[in-house]
């Protein structure tokens, strides 16, 4: 734990708190989700931002390659995650 803001020093580390596993999908680690007392706030900030548009990108891909969306609704919600990027840069 961070002494000045009790936190772990891992908190909000996209690859440490939900790395991507072997099978190539991304799971929290057991002593995140079951031990760690800001699990939600420490995720939520991990998936803001740029590293979280990676995670709904790898979301998409793979709901295409499925074949659950088709082209143009993969083409819209990658347009809403670059959006969203550029509003929170400043940009």
């Amino acid at each position: 734990m961070n002494e000045d803001t009790q936190v772990p020093d891992c908190f909000g580390l996209l690859e440490k708190v939900f790395p991507m596993t072997d099978s190539g999908l991304r799971q929290t680690p057991e002593d995140c989700f079951y031990q760690c007392p800001v699990k939600t706030r420490c995720l939520k900030l991990a998936l803001s931002g740029e590293k979280g548009a990676q995670v709904e990108e790898e979301i998409i891909e793979r709901g295409s390659k499925a074949g659950v969306i088709n082209f143009f609704e993969r083409w819209s919600r990658k347009k809403q995650i670059h959006r969203k990027i550029k509003n929170t840069n400043g940009g």
